[in-house]
């Protein structure tokens, strides 16, 4: 059984004029055979904060923790076996007409991204393969047509039948951990700050632009 945890990290609004729209949106994939010692990260992780944090909420994310916690579990992923694929977009390049068609281009990044893992063979294909996204939308017809457009793809394209859930980061922790991995690269581009990144730079095996 292989599994890929998926997250992103900026925004796809396109009104640059906005205070806290981002000039980039980045897509990361953490893919392994187990994701079980990916989720002893996370547990790991959360065991060390002190308890008025703990408090706080039960889980970790990357925006809102402090520089020696993001350190920590960053360093805990880069000794697991796993690996980084990723994808970023130049927003300010990307195509007048998708400005408005959000859900779309989000679909068609994802399965670029999943074309590029089985393409390639970066997880074993003749076993099952589940994806687990990190729930970014309430609308249920929208979740449904992200995952029939990516299972038919998939089918389509590799002959894989892919199985997708769409899950919380509190549902299931190894999303937790892509969090951290996609906030990572991000600031690598929207911020030129390349000190998390560098932390788990051996573990991405391709980071690409879109509309560079």
């Amino acid at each position: 059984m292989s599994y890929i945890l998926l997250d992103e990290s900026g925004d796809l609004g396109f009104d640059f004029s906005k205070k806290g729209t981002t000039n980039y949106f980045l897509i990361a994939f953490l893919f392994c055979e187990n994701k079980r010692p990916i989720e002893k990260c996370v547990k790991k992780t959360y065991a060390t904060l002190r308890k008025k944090y703990k408090k706080q909420g039960k889980i970790l994310h990357a925006y809102t923790e402090n520089p020696i916690t993001r350190q920590r579990l960053l360093k805990y992923i880069a000794g697991k076996n796993c690996s980084v694929l990723a994808i970023c977009l130049n927003k300010k390049k990307v195509y007048t007409k998708l400005h408005e068609e959000k859900a779309v281009l989000y679909n068609y990044v994802t399965n670029i991204l999943l074309d590029r893992i089985f393409t390639k063979k970066l997880i074993p294909i003749d076993q099952e393969v589940i994806l687990v996204a990190s729930k970014r939308e309430t609308s249920v017809f929208l979740n449904e047509n992200f995952k029939s457009y990516l299972k038919n793809k998939a089918l389509n394209t590799h002959k894989i039948n892919l199985h997708i859930e769409i899950k919380t980061p509190f549902e299931d922790k190894a999303l937790q951990a892509v969090d951290f991995i996609s906030w990572a690269i991000f600031r690598k581009y929207e911020y030129r700050d390349e000190s998390y990144y560098e932390i788990i730079k051996k573990k991405i095996v391709e980071e690409s632009p879109l509309f560079p």
